[in-house]
């Protein structure tokens, strides 16, 4: 199914509530929102009736912006992936895919796998002291057979390191279609499930108006995941998980070995 495109404008402010014009496929609607209270107020007209059934998905773009980026004026584009079960992205014992192997991505979760796909774990670790970051990649074939790759990478963030090792784990199967990436970093997950399209609507921009930080990083994991399915399973960090606690620890060795 593909998605519901829409615009959004801030036309008016009282008593701490915002007047919000939506547009979408030549229909408009007015929502009201209070950003302290998270109160919304959608109307009954056809537009807002599709709001309605998509208000968790709605909700999670309003409440995600920050109180002081409320203002008159300001304009925000938008993807509602209609009818789907958005709630159930938040439980984290369900696998996240996203089929893109087609002109718009699929992206829904399900319960765990059956399918025996190939499987790339990774992780990433950043040292404060030596301001340096190593990722760690172990993929495992159809055999159940281990490729380990890593790296260090002279860059200042956690978070990037994780998405580093998933690129760098993507480039190694880069002849496979359907992959399976075990990561503990939601923001790997997330920015390419949840949040790319809409960064991309609005020029790279966030809810908040920002210019998205790694914006080249981001718009090369998206390269390597075209024509592929890829099924996402978040593990807890430090956990006990074999291949996640494996990944962590030589990533913190190369990390450790670096002068």
């Amino acid at each position: 199914m593909y998605p519901l495109i829409c615009k959004m404008k801030i036309i008016n402010s009282d008593a701490g509530f915002y007047d919000i014009l939506i547009f979408c496929n030549q229909m408009q609607t007015l929502i009201k929102f209070n950003p302290c209270e998270k109160f919304l107020v959608i109307n009954e007209d056809k537009l807002g009736k599709i709001l309605q059934k998509n208000e968790y998905q709605l909700r999670k773009i309003l409440h995600n912006k920050r109180k002081n980026t409320f203002y008159t004026g300001f304009k925000l584009n938008f993807v509602l992936n209609k009818n789907i079960d958005a709630i159930a992205f938040n439980d984290l014992s369900k696998l996240v895919v996203y089929d893109n192997r087609n002109q718009f991505p699929k992206i829904y979760v399900k319960d765990k796998y059956i399918h025996n796909f190939i499987t790339v774990y990774t992780d990433g670790s950043y040292s404060e002291k030596k301001k340096i970051c190593a990722y760690v990649v172990l993929v495992k074939n159809s055999l159940n057979k281990y490729d380990i790759k890593f790296g260090i990478k002279q860059v200042k963030n956690s978070s990037l390191i994780e998405m580093i090792a998933v690129i760098e784990g993507l480039k190694e199967i880069a002849d496979e279609e359907k992959i399976r990436i075990v990561t503990d970093s939601r923001y790997v997950i997330k920015g390419l499930t949840e949040w790319m399209y809409n960064w991309k609507l609005n020029d790279w921009h966030t809810a908040q108006g920002e210019k998205v930080k790694n914006i080249d990083y981001w718009k090369e994991y998206e390269v390597l995941t075209q024509n592929k399915y890829l099924e996402f399973e978040w593990v807890k960090a430090h956990n006990f998980h074999f291949e996640n606690s494996i990944c962590d620890r030589y990533a913190k060795e190369l990390i450790g070995k670096y002068v």
